[in-house]
């Protein structure tokens, strides 16, 4: 009775004699043998591409990933299986898994490259790969024999009569094709004439050079050419007792880990270690595992242990090329538990570290938060009353000595170490307004009076600044609102001197234009237009015209009072 071995022998000759049915054959003969060999499966999926049976060449393939999960090569004849039924995407897919498992695989690299072209292809709306039976009828055409002798795994079939008669063969008739299918060489052919045999070559020409060397070779098949590059090719020999363990090893550390989450689930965090910490022994080389064992500790408030974890957790994501997500992860992980320290300054260093490697909108939000915090408490630290006055005492001396750039500052400095005192605002108030940034000075005199409503000062440097913007009608409102406030009366002779100022220069500015100016100005003024659109004012203007002196009452109403003063400045209302 036949070994498995030899089975494969005798399916490793039939494959590379072009007999793939027989090959088949031969594979599932050795599988009923030894059902856990993945390199059977993935030698029966080869044969079954081949033959374009892509359905159970997948379903081969997805069982040699199943039995060999670290193996590249499983990969890629499960993405040629995929390619060959057209599920581009998928394909994509499983060639970038192959890559975590063998980033230099130049037959994965390979693979994803046409399947993401196909891909692309494909969502363009053209034909793409997924046409294959009118490339297959157009592959031919042409100067095919100059074609084939420029690819080095197809020249040396031009050594064979018999090969060029049937090429020639097909060339007259495309339909011939399906004759001569049983001739891997013909199948070869095709596959480099149509740009794809990078894809399935591997499944067929590189198959022979991987399997065992078969006893004998046909005399009309042709000596394979020779490699472009003198690469030692990978053998497909059956899986080591080393290879079998560490499957085995794999297996039994998911297992553990399913279990460590299942109690993580029910809180039984100390469980839950356990079963995390016999995983990453089992499987010391998967970040997941260490990425888990952190978050017990983080949820037992074992913050040291989660932090050190996690550190581990990267070096060994960085150590086997884990997917940067896990990294992040980790990273992040660590911020957090920084933060549950009040150590800041480090959670945000790892918040910012995890985003380089992912951006993760949780840990942004996080990042955001602990920034604003550290903000505030940076600026909670600065505050100090005696040093706050010291600031604006040195304000004031740059101030009457005309050096306001420096009474800015220092009134800025002011402010910094103590924000609640509204002298600060009011004199740095003063101080841009020499500057002539005005929008500024009336910002700080609104932040005076929001923080002490009776700072007199406050309304007369935004009435000056407001003046200054030719804003007459909202500097006399400042200035209403400063006489309100002013219960001594001590500022009367400066809030008087202001207010006329105002009215002389709306005076002189009406003097400028005629009433049927005034209007077609005002009209396109919005807050004007919305003042003469008010029905109340409407009436009171109209009674003005009638009775002057009622202009007097009106006046009493400080609403009434500020459109009024908002129309006698544009000039619609002239006193007088």
């Amino acid at each position: 009775m036949s070994t498995a071995n030899e089975l494969k022998a005798k399916g490793n000759e039939a494959f590379a004699a072009g007999n793939h049915t027989a090959a088949i054959d031969f594979f599932s003969q050795a599988i009923e043998l030894d059902p856990t060999n993945h390199v059977l499966y993935s030698n029966r999926s080869a044969s079954q591409s081949s033959l374009k049976k892509y359905t159970e060449a997948l379903a081969d393939a997805e069982k040699t990933v199943e039995l060999m999960p670290a193996w590249a090569k499983g990969y890629s004849r499960k993405g040629a299986a995929l390619f060959g039924l057209q599920e581009y995407a998928m394909a994509v897919t499983t060639y970038q898994e192959g890559l975590k498992h063998d980033p230099e695989s130049a037959l994965l690299k390979k693979g994803l490259s046409d399947a993401e072209a196909a891909l692309e292809q494909e969502k363009d709306g053209g034909a793409g790969y997924g046409d294959i039976a009118n490339q297959m009828a157009n592959a031919f055409k042409g100067d095919v024999l100059a074609k084939i002798a420029a690819n080095p795994k197809t020249a040396s079939y031009l050594a064979d009569p018999e090969f060029v008669k049937k090429v020639r063969d097909i060339q007259a008739n495309p339909e011939n094709m399906s004759k001569y299918m049983s001739d891997q060489r013909i199948t070869m052919a095709m596959f480099t004439l149509m740009g794809m045999g990078d894809v399935f070559a591997k499944g067929a020409d590189d198959f022979m050079n991987e399997a065992d060397e078969p006893k004998a070779r046909s005399p009309t098949q042709p000596k394979p050419a020779p490699k472009a590059e003198p690469k030692a090719m990978e053998v497909e020999e059956d899986a080591s007792e080393e290879d079998k363990e560490t499957a085995a090893k794999k297996a039994q550390a998911s297992g553990a880990k399913d279990k460590g989450n299942a109690a993580y689930k029910a809180r039984n965090f100390d469980e839950a270690l356990v079963q995390y910490s016999n995983a990453i022994e089992l499987d010391p080389t998967d970040i997941t595992f260490l990425n888990n064992k952190a978050a017990v500790y983080f949820e037992m408030g074992k913050y040291d242990e989660c932090i050190e974890t996690a550190e581990q957790a990267i070096e060994v994501g960085r150590e086997y090329r884990a997917d940067y997500k896990h990294i992040a992860k980790a990273m992040g992980r660590i911020g957090t538990a920084y933060s549950k320290k009040d150590n800041l300054d480090k959670a945000i260093e790892f918040y910012n570290r995890s985003l380089t490697e992912h951006r993760a909108a949780d840990v942004l939000t996080k990042l955001r938060a602990l920034e604003k915090l550290r903000k505030q408490r940076e600026e909670d630290a600065y505050l100090d009353d005696a040093k706050s006055n010291e600031a604006r005492e040195r304000g004031n001396e740059f101030f009457k000595a005309a050096k306001y750039a420096e009474a800015q500052a220092e009134y800025s400095e002011a402010i910094k170490r103590n924000p609640s005192d509204p002298r600060n605002y009011a004199n740095r108030a003063a101080c841009l307004t020499k500057l002539i940034a005005l929008p500024d000075a009336i910002k700080d005199c609104d932040k005076c009076v929001s923080l002490d409503p009776t700072y007199v000062k406050a309304y007369t440097r935004k009435a000056n600044a407001l003046f200054l913007m030719r804003e007459y009608a909202e500097a006399l409102d400042a200035l209403e609102e400063a006489k309100t406030h002013d219960k001594e009366k001590k500022n009367t002779v400066e809030i008087n001197q202001t207010e006329a100022k105002c009215y002389s220069a709306i005076s002189e500015q009406n003097s400028r234009q005629t009433p049927e100016e005034a209007i077609a100005r005002a009209q396109a003024n919005p807050k004007i237009a919305a003042v003469l659109a008010n029905p109340v004012m409407q009436n009171i203007l109209q009674q003005m015209q009638s009775d002057p002196r009622a202009a007097r009452e009106h006046l009493k109403n400080p609403a009434i009072a500020s459109n009024l003063r908002k129309l006698i400045a544009a000039g619609i209302v002239r006193m007088g």
